[in-house]
């Protein structure tokens, strides 16, 4: 099943034969006390920045999220949405919980775009669907409910079958146009959090094929060798079903661990990107050597 998403000049195509979508989580202000601070000045510098860095680093898709306490989101996630698309065609995932803020942020998007997100919550159906519908975007849904985050993945597999029979029957969202997020929970909570989500997305592949992300950072949360922990956990979820992650596209170790994942399961004939992206590193390394020789020599 193919997810496809555009902006107003590329389109971009989500599923189990395609390379692995990174989706940049970077342009996002929570923790960042400074960045909110900007932001609510009207400062939108980091955010150029922010979009920079994560194509820099192999980003397929942009998260964009304005959620600035004490702000107008609304104009804040719009603002960004058009600044954003000023600078890269990759395609956007427009991430806020509230739901003004995802109708200004849509209707200032070109092109088809990824909500973030909607969860099994009646409440949240009846809010955030009509505007998938409405902007003929993708939306992400997290199997959670008002009463719980499940643990099981059987109870995860069960809420998804809610949602994508509310979707598809009540508000007409084509099925390949909703997009799973089987809660990755960190690990240094429960040490079986990791193969319960795996679980999870191996149960949902198989039942529906739906193609799902998750936030990769959650998975280690808490944890020393971060890095070392995503660059783990990733191969093996791909492995199990996982076609996208919302992830910080600046981290290396990860991101070549996806790529190699990438051909490890036929996804990049004749390793043709992991060998681009390998003499691309090697000359980078060799002009940073070069012109650290020329200084020194200056």
């Amino acid at each position: 099943m193919h997810t496809v998403l555009r902006s107003a000049t590329r389109e971009l195509v989500i599923g189990p034969d395609q390379p692995f979508c990174i989706i940049g989580e970077r342009i996002n202000p929570t923790g960042r006390p400074k960045f909110q601070e900007e932001l609510r000045a009207g400062d939108m510098h980091r955010v150029i920045e922010d979009v920079h860095a994560q194509v820099a680093g192999g980003a397929m898709m942009l998260d964009v999220n304005m959620g600035v306490p004490l702000a107008d989101e609304a104009q804040l996630l719009s603002d960004a949405v058009r600044l954003i698309q000023s600078l890269t065609d990759l395609p956007l995932c427009i991430d806020s919980s509230v739901v003004e803020a995802l109708d200004a942020g849509l209707a200032a998007y070109q092109g088809k775009a990824l909500v973030n997100s909607v969860t099994g919550e009646a409440e949240r159906l009846e809010a955030i669907l009509p505007l998938v519908k409405k902007y003929g975007a993708a939306v992400i849904a997290l199997p959670n409910e008002e009463d719980e985050i499940p643990e099981d993945p059987a109870k995860r597999l069960e809420i998804t079958r809610k949602i994508v029979q509310v979707a598809t029957t009540e508000y007409g969202i084509p099925i390949e146009d909703i997009v799973i997020d089987p809660l990755a929970m960190p690990v240094g909570a429960n040490h079986e959090y990791g193969k319960w989500t795996m679980q999870a997305i191996s149960l949902i592949r198989d039942e529906f094929g739906l193609n799902t992300t998750v936030g990769a950072g959650n998975v280690s949360f808490g944890m020393p060798g971060r890095h070392a922990l995503g660059a783990a956990f990733l191969p093996m979820a791909i492995h199990a079903g996982l076609t996208s992650a919302i992830m910080d596209a600046r981290t290396p170790q990860m991101v070549e661990s996806v790529k190699a994942a990438d051909l490890m399961m036929g996804n990049d004939e004749w390793g043709a990107n992991w060998i681009a992206a390998f003499r691309a590193k090697q000359k980078a390394a060799e002009a940073a050597a070069a012109a650290g020789a020329a200084t020194a020599a200056g």
